[in-house]
């Protein structure tokens, strides 16, 4: 299927459902899809499991999106920092849950499900509560592991730096962290993309996420100058 385009950031995500599964990139700010949630909020979707890096920062991007009491669930590796107080307040009440797991974890959790793993094991959190409890272990050359599954989603939202008439990225240094696992890893991928250019003006070498794994971009360099209009 080849990769659509839009500027509206409504029809991007129009197709999620109550209840899904949704992987949000982002390492705090930096590569969070700020349109795209934005959009999320409007749409109306509830019932979420979001899966990020953490849980939101001050009151906007997916701070946002709890606060609007769309999100069941939260994956995530730091739930907790001094701007986290959205999180906190809703987890304080008991109005979302948390699954906690440990950042690299997290990564090769959805690596696994892009690369069509059944499940893997890693010595992370193991003799822990986080990482063992009840979970199958196994001793591997003298060391124990602890059995992982892999994390897919229903969707992914995802920030790019640029995209080209095909749907290939790529990202802007440390904004890249968490999109290109997240790609791979859902059924539908949404990406917005500071610009959108001709085929050919990407380097090759720097095309990270292949246009297979995007199912549609936002373009907002178009956003802005049909808002600007």
């Amino acid at each position: 299927m080849r990769t659509t385009f839009t500027e509206s950031a409504e029809r991007a995500v129009s197709h999620i459902r109550d209840e899904a599964t949704v992987l949000v990139g982002g390492f705090g700010m930096a590569g969070m899809p700020s349109m795209l949630i934005a959009a999320l909020i409007d749409h109306g979707a509830s019932g979420l499991t979001v899966v990020s890096n953490n849980a939101g920062n001050g009151d906007t991007g997916l701070a946002a999106l709890l606060s609007a009491g769309r999100v069941r669930k939260m994956i995530c590796s730091f739930p907790r920092q001094s701007d986290s107080w959205a999180f906190d307040r809703l987890y304080r009440a008991g109005r979302i849950e948390l699954e906690l797991v440990a950042q690299g974890t997290l990564a090769e959790r959805m690596r696994a499900a892009g690369a069509g793993l059944g499940a893997f094991y890693s010595p992370t959190g193991v003799g822990t509560s986080l990482g063992a409890s009840g979970r199958e272990t196994r001793v591997l050359d003298g060391r124990e592991y602890v059995l992982e599954y892999p994390l897919h989603g229903d969707v992914a939202l995802i920030h790019a730096h640029r995209s080209d008439r095909m749907g290939n990225l790529v990202y802007r240094k440390t904004a890249r962290n968490f999109g290109p696992v997240m790609a791979t890893a859902a059924q539908v991928t949404v990406a917005e993309a500071g610009a959108v250019v001709d085929v050919g003006e990407l380097n090759p070498e720097a095309i990270v996420t292949p246009s297979i794994f995007v199912d549609c971009v936002l373009d907002l360099s178009a956003t802005a100058r049909s808002g600007a209009a």
